[in-house]
Formats: structure tokens, C-alpha cells, sequence
């Protein structure tokens, strides 16, 4: 699993790869949470909030996308980001899972949109999936 920030004018652009679709999720809920406060999900602790969602789509991007959005407005909520996902079921057009965070005390950077410009989940030359992310800051 790789995450990358590459430079973008205005808003956080991020490419996230994965050798399976359960782990581009991942990675880009590890992403968008140390984005959020930086090194937050990179700090070992216990995340004591739970948290299902599922959710359908057209296609795996939209999917992507979706599910990064409930869990950034999950974020908001509980004042708490989410670095862990449990995978209960994945497909490319469905996905049952649950979050995994703890409260935080701030946020670092605050976002208001994971968006759909430039997102396209696709298999790259290596067989792994693939794509960039563009969060509206």
C-alpha cells in the first residue's frame, strides 16, 4: 500500500495504490486521517469508536469517493478521525465496513470535500489499483 501527496495549487492531492481494492480503502482513510492532524494515524493507541457504514455505487470510483466522504463527515461529527477500517464486504459497486478512531483535539488541516476530480480506480501495469484523490481544503 503507497500513499503519495503531490503538489496541487489549491486544494491536497493525494495518490493512493494498493494490491487490492481493501487496500486503496485503506489507504485512503490513512491518508485523508493524517491529513486531518498529522502522524494521528501513525501513532500507536487504542481507537475506541466504532462505526458502520455501507454504502453502494455506480462504480468503484464513485464508491471510493463516497466512502471517503462518510467517513470525513463521521470525522466531524464525532470530533474524532478514523484510521482503521474493517472490511465486511467489498465489491466494486458495494461496501460494508467499519471505522476505527479515536477523538481528537483539533484538527490540523480542515477539509471540506473529498472530490471527484481526477478520481479514476483502475489497475495499473503491475496489477495493483490505483488512483488520485483531490480534497478541497
Amino acid at each position: 500500500m503507497k500513499i503519495r501527496f503531490l503538489p496541487h495549487t489549491a486544494d491536497i492531492r493525494m495518490k493512493i495504490e494498493g494490491s487490492s481494492l481493501e487496500e486503496l480503502f485503506t489507504a485512503g482513510v490513512l491518508g485523508m486521517g493524517n491529513i486531518l492532524k498529522d502522524g494521528f494515524c501513525d501513532k500507536n493507541g487504542p481507537f475506541v469508536l466504532k462505526l458502520k457504514i455501507e454504502l453502494t455505487a455506480h462504480d468503484e470510483t464513485c464508491l471510493l469517493i463516497d466512502f471517503l466522504s462518510e467517513v470525513l463527515s463521521s470525522s466531524y461529527a464525532e470530533k474524532a478521525i478514523f484510521c482503521e477500517i474493517k472490511i465486511l464486504e467489498l465489491t466494486t459497486r458495494k461496501i460494508r465496513a467499519e471505522i476505527h478512531g479515536r477523538q481528537a483535539h483539533g484538527f490540523d488541516e480542515e477539509i471540506k470535500a473529498v472530490t471527484y476530480h481526477e478520481a479514476d480506480v483502475q489497475k495499473n501495469n503491475n496489477r495493483d489499483w490505483e488512483t488520485l484523490i483531490i480534497f478541497d481544503i
